[in-house]
């Protein structure tokens, strides 16, 4: 098994077909969405296939260390996640062909009008060993 990040962004990758923001569907688009989500996640968990997944906050900051006895500084000119990033979810599946199947289904969320998004998402495979062979540890 592999375990391979699924991250849904607002912007930076081409339009979706269904492009029409969430801020412009109607509450009951908006709960159809999310529905399609959670159908989605409870259908890999009885598969063992879902991880994790969360949608994210608008709300961030960018945070760096600044030096010894110093407080961390914040924010800067970087593009902000809120912008970019909308959510994400951790599978783990025994291909990469498995993987992109499943991104392509949850690319087919319904949006406005009830008609499937299109959005694409990326696809991104956990690093389990460091360069170097050295084993990573970082986030699970």
């Amino acid at each position: 098994m592999a375990k391979y990040l699924l991250l849904k962004h607002y912007r930076g990758a081409p339009a979706p077909v269904n492009n029409v923001p969430m801020d412009q569907w109607t509450p009951e688009e908006i709960s159809a969405h999310v529905q399609y989500m959670n159908d989605f996640a409870a259908r890999l968990e009885k598969t063992g296939e879902f991880v994790d997944g969360q949608a994210v906050a608008p709300e961030g900051l960018w945070v760096r260390y600044d030096g010894e006895g110093r407080p961390p500084v914040t924010d800067g000119p970087f593009a902000e996640t809120k912008d970019l990033i909308a959510g994400w979810m951790v599978i783990d599946v025994d291909s990469q062909e498995r993987a992109l199947e499943l991104a392509g289904e949850l690319s087919a969320a319904p949006g406005a009008g009830g008609r499937p998004i299109h959005e694409w998402l990326e696809v991104r495979p956990f690093l389990t060993a460091a360069p170097g062979g050295m084993e990573c540890h970082a986030g699970g």
